[in-house]
């Protein structure tokens, strides 16, 4: 589904030159949970940056169900991303006056899909993660694994094939972040998602099939776990 050949992304500062990604090849089953782990610096944000559509490549190739990314325009990009691809962040990235229903039915208003029905698919997806309870809760009436739900639950809305999640239990207690992962590994397994998964934690990359270890822009060893 995903495949990256030769993949460089160069940074200029000054007169340096940062090589964040240098000569990834990689590919990504349909289904698959792929974690990447590395030290700060390591290049894995930059990686799944350019996954999701967020940055391109200096050079080399992505292709995602044979579209290869590194060739799209800006507004083919944008198409990508509402379409394709759900993000998760470490900080949540919510609207913090919108309700936790407001929150998850944004994505759908920018791809144009009427106020009643947004509002029943994100109820749907709300429910899927837990969260049938809480649509009319603010996110400062809310903990930080539901805050978490509530942007997964966003991420999915637009029932989207890959899930990029860039340390979602970051901010999060140990016991509330292994909840986060029981999550989005059932998520994975019973529909079937694409994921994702850029964390420096290794007890949170080994629920993935396959575990990717970076240093230095490029991958230093692949685990299988299956």
């Amino acid at each position: 589904m995903i495949e990256l050949h030769e993949v460089w992304r160069l940074y200029r500062m000054g007169r340096e030159v940062i090589n964040a990604l240098a000569g990834i090849n990689l590919e990504i089953q349909r289904g698959e949970f792929v974690s990447i782990v590395g030290p700060s610096g390591s290049g894995k944000s930059t990686l799944l940056n350019i996954v999701g559509g967020l940055d391109s490549p200096t050079s080399g190739t992505i292709e995602v169900d044979g579209q290869d990314l590194s060739k799209a325009s800006d507004k083919e990009l944008s198409s990508y991303r509402n379409k394709k691809v759900g993000f998760v962040f470490q900080t949540f990235n919510l609207q913090p006056t919108y309700s936790a229903l407001e929150n998850v039915a944004l994505p759908l208003v920018f791809t144009r899909v009427p106020l009643r029905k947004r509002h029943q698919i994100a109820r749907d997806v709300m429910k899927i993660v837990g969260l049938s309870k809480r649509f009319r809760h603010t996110p400062s009436q809310l903990s930080g694994g539901e805050r978490q739900r509530v942007a997964i639950a966003r991420a999915l809305v637009n029932n989207p094939g890959i899930l990029l999640a860039d340390e979602p239990t970051g901010n999060l207690d140990s016991k509330t972040g292994e909840q986060i992962m029981e999550l989005l590994t059932s998520l994975n397994k019973e529909q079937g998602i694409t994921l994702l998964l850029v964390t420096h934690d290794l007890q949170t990359a080994e629920h993935a099939d396959r575990m990717i270890q970076m240093l230095d822009g490029k991958i230093a060893e692949a685990v299988d776990r299956k």
